[in-house]
């Protein structure tokens, strides 16, 4: 086990970690300020007069507010002009104006109300007797059909052109708390491999990255974790009863934290013992197909170039061919920020221009099924002239952490 594979323990390890989050900032008032006018103006420029925010990371990216959604309604209401205004119920009015970063006028129900008419009584605050109001994508069918069936004066319009117009080009300061928190990932990843062990189960390590993660200063520990053992590797997002480690069993990490609300998701694979030629061959082949994506992300080239290029060349060495196994079985990536998955997407169908200050994950995972499968999972985001990795690729599948390596 050599290359920092095995060989310490999960009390030696989280004693080395201290926390990496005292100095980092997160989003200002003014930055909030800068979203609502950058929203106004395409609402304007399309003729949206109002767009509903539902509890949820639309409503925190533009106001500030972490809230999330329930069977009760809390939203706000962003007008093309003017200020916003908030819709809760009475009784969360002192908390809400908590989390409120951008103060506005909170109009509030009863629990005996019919809090859709409140959504309408709002409006016409703003003096919106008509037109078209956008509904964040990501507010449930039972809010958008509540308030649906109370009017006829409205054009109810997916806001997905707002919110994502928006939120898909990162801002510097965006783009720094990601890379805190994947580099605190990264060397999460880096403790875990030094405390596996034949016969470790899969609950112990998750509950080392969980802490470990707590010590780096992720306060609310691993967003996500996913950790898996020899064949269980073959399956993108786990099995139902997970194996324990075997010496010279592939093993698959792949986790992330949050900070201030963005996340980083990376994933590690590499043998936990010598590697068999199979092994090497393949950990290859993915390597090649994630340097392959990231050169094939160039400035106004369309999301889907990224995944193409990865998976003709995955195709040209004997996988696929397109979504058929062995080869790769989903999308070579997709967007993140507040929401650990969202848009857009590296993938076939996406036609979305590449542009500054879009963040991607990379993992043209590679499945084998009976045998094992690697994701090797990084991040970029796209400069001016071009991506930029958060965290560097693996190194090899004898050191995928680079020990030594300059």
């Amino acid at each position: 086990m050599e290359y920092g594979i095995g060989g310490s323990t999960a009390s030696d390890e989280l004693a080395k970690l201290q926390d990496m989050c005292a100095d980092l900032q997160g989003i200002n008032q003014q930055e909030y300020q800068q979203r609502i006018a950058r929203a106004q103006a395409i609402m304007q420029a399309q003729n949206i007069a109002a767009v509903y925010l539902n509890a949820g990371t639309n409503l925190a990216y533009f106001t500030g507010t972490h809230w999330y959604p329930s069977e009760r309604m809390v939203g706000a209401l962003l007008p093309a002009e003017g200020e916003i205004v908030y819709i809760a119920p009475h009784f969360e009015l002192d908390t809400l104006k908590q989390y409120m970063a951008i103060d506005g006028k909170v109009h509030t129900w009863h629990e005996h109300i019919n809090p859709y008419q409140v959504f309408l009584d709002a409006l016409s605050f703003l003096n919106i007797d008509h037109g078209s109001i956008g509904i964040d994508e990501a507010t449930p069918f039972f809010i958008a059909n509540g308030i649906a069936q109370l009017t006829v004066q409205y054009t109810w319009v997916d806001a997905k052109a707002v919110t994502a117009g928006c939120r898909m080009q990162k801002s510097l300061n965006e783009i720094a708390i990601m890379q805190r928190a994947k580099d605190i990932t990264l060397i999460v990843q880096q403790a875990a491999a030094r405390i596996l062990y034949p016969g470790i189960p899969v609950t112990e390590v998750e509950q080392f990255i969980d802490a470990a993660h707590r010590r780096l200063g992720a306060s609310q520990g691993s967003y996500f974790c996913i950790v898996l053992f020899g064949t269980d590797t073959a399956f993108p997002h786990g099995v139902a009863k997970p194996k324990t480690l075997d010496v010279n069993d592939m093993v698959l990490i792949d986790t992330g934290c949050e900070l201030f609300g963005y996340h980083s998701d990376i994933t590690r694979s590499y043998v936990f013992g010598t590697p068999n030629e199979r092994q090497r061959q393949v950990w290859e082949h993915e390597k090649q197909a994630q340097l392959i994506a990231f050169a094939a992300a160039k400035p106004n080239q369309p999301c889907a170039d990224v995944d193409s290029a990865a998976r003709s060349y995955l195709a040209s060495v004997g996988y696929g061919p397109e979504y058929q196994l062995p080869g790769l079985p989903h999308r070579t990536g997709h967007g993140i920020g507040l929401d650990i998955h969202e848009w857009p997407y590296l993938v076939g169908n996406d036609t979305t221009p590449l542009a500054e200050g879009m963040c991607f994950s990379n993992e043209p995972m590679l499945c084998i099924p009976g045998e094992f499968g690697i994701r090797l999972e990084d991040h970029f985001y796209m400069t001016k002239t071009g991506p930029k990795w958060f965290t560097e690729p693996s190194h090899s599948i004898d050191n995928p952490f680079g020990y030594g390596v300059e």
